[in-house]
């Protein structure tokens, strides 16, 4: 932490007021990992209502290559709106992702099905998918900066955790209102028209979020920067800092892919792969949710006491040798018990290692280009491995019958994560730059 974030952070503000702060700035995670996660849940009903096909595999990996399209606009939004951030603050960069995402929302809750509009369908659910995307990109970086400059001096691993624990939020609410409508609706009328009720709860509360950011106050250590670069210094920037980008995209792999395939692929896979009831799979996607809730300060917390290098090379080599054996006992006798515990054994992983990533991240990038550099490796390394994440996973049981396969994805990205650990760490202890107290 430099002496500028030092004097913000121990500023004297309340612990109320810190908690304030924390539920504004993470308030548009909620409505970007809602709308994320019910993409992936109802991508069935999605597949039949906008790429109706003869083939049901066909078909489901239409609707997962426009899930995975959006995240192919990540980095576009982490280089454009990470350096508008990084230019005009974080406050005002933070509502410009939230309008844009709010605008993908309704598209995708208000299009109709393709036997009404024929082809136009299908590509104004790409298009709302396409602006999701391109929002998100920026949207998680200024998050995840913004905490870490108001963090106080030794627990930035525990206030960054917030910015992935929101989204669990999302997720146990989102699962819980598609519990509710398996448990009043018949399966015909959710994919008729059910599916939308939650997508329009998404735009019933985007007005509160707006509320919320609205007040959100910019960071000290932002106002008190006396150099603002501009949009060309920016770009130069990244590009002289390409190395640090790849690798923080490695870096992000494991928890990218981990989270994806725990959360967002679950259901399919769950009632798809396993023929598990679709209850039981939302059951296990919320405890899921509830868990990585935990484990996220928690590991955030730890990473603050022994340090985040540690803590990322233990959980990356935990999952490169138990992801695949795992899976392979769920997949020998599939059961609700036996999922939740493989999948809690799962968001053990990514609870730990995000909490200490995320902090791990916003300090290998430059200052000058914290956002828009934080913005583009998470971006890079989401459309690269977890965004395409249920898509590949569908393609590997198909092509090797093997209904454990996503367990060798997730243990490639895991060994991802452990190579750019270290080279990351290497390059910082190399350079001579001030060690983090949490390096």
């Amino acid at each position: 932490m430099n002496r500028t974030e030092s004097i913000a952070a121990t500023s004297g503000v309340s612990p109320m007021t810190r908690a304030a702060a924390v539920l504004r700035v993470t308030s548009g995670n909620f409505i970007e990992q809602f709308d994320f996660f019910l993409f992936g849940f109802y991508a069935t009903s999605i597949s039949k209502v906008f790429f109706p096909s003869t083939s049901e595999f066909a078909s489901l990996m239409l609707t997962f290559a426009v899930f995975g399209a959006g995240f192919l606009m990540r980095p576009l939004g982490a280089i454009f709106l990470g350096t508008y951030i990084d230019r005009v603050g974080r406050r005002t960069g933070l509502i410009v992702t939230l309008s844009i995402m709010a605008s993908g929302t309704v598209l995708i809750a208000c299009v109709p099905g393709y036997e009404t509009i024929g082809l136009l369908a299908p590509a104004l659910v790409l298009l709302g998918r396409l602006l999701q995307g391109f929002s998100a990109g920026a949207e998680l970086g200024g998050v995840s900066v913004y905490l870490a400059e108001m963090a106080t001096p030794g627990n930035k691993g525990f206030y960054t955790s917030w910015q992935s624990a929101s989204q669990q939020v999302a997720i146990v609410v989102a699962a819980a209102i598609g519990y509710g409508l398996n448990q009043w609706l018949s399966a015909q009328q959710i994919g008729a028209w059910g599916w939308r009720v939650p997508f329009f709860v998404g735009c019933v509360i985007v007005p509160f979020l707006f509320m919320l950011r609205r007040s959100l106050q910019e960071t000290e250590a932002f106002e008190a920067r006396r150099h603002h670069p501009q949009a060309r210094e920016i770009f130069a920037m990244l590009l002289g800092n390409w190395r640090t980008v790849i690798g923080g995209m490695l870096l992000t792999a494991m928890t990218t892919t981990t989270f994806y395939l725990i959360t967002v692929y679950t259901p399919t896979f769950g009632k798809s792969v396993l023929k598990l009831s679709t209850s039981d799979s939302l059951m296990v996607t919320l405890l899921v949710a509830a868990s990585n809730f935990v484990w996220l300060p928690i590991g955030g917390t730890i990473s603050d006491r022994i340090g985040r290098k540690s803590l990322l090379l233990a959980i990356s080599l935990l999952t490169i040798f138990t992801a695949y054996p795992a899976l392979s006992w769920l997949a020998d006798a599939p059961s609700f018990a036996r999922m939740l515990i493989v999948l809690l054994w799962f968001s053990f992983f990514f609870g730990m290692y995000n909490g200490a990533m995320v902090a791990a991240l916003t300090e290998v990038m430059p200052v000058e280009v914290r956002v828009a550099g934080f913005s583009l490796a998470f971006s890079l390394a989401t459309a690269l491995f977890g965004g395409f994440t249920p898509a590949i996973s569908t393609y590997l049981i198909q092509v090797l019958h093997d209904k454990a396969a996503p367990g060798y994805w997730l243990s490639f990205a895991a060994l991802c994560g452990l190579c750019a650990t270290l080279g990351l760490y290497r390059r910082r202890a190399g350079s001579n730059a001030p060690a983090a107290s949490s390096a």
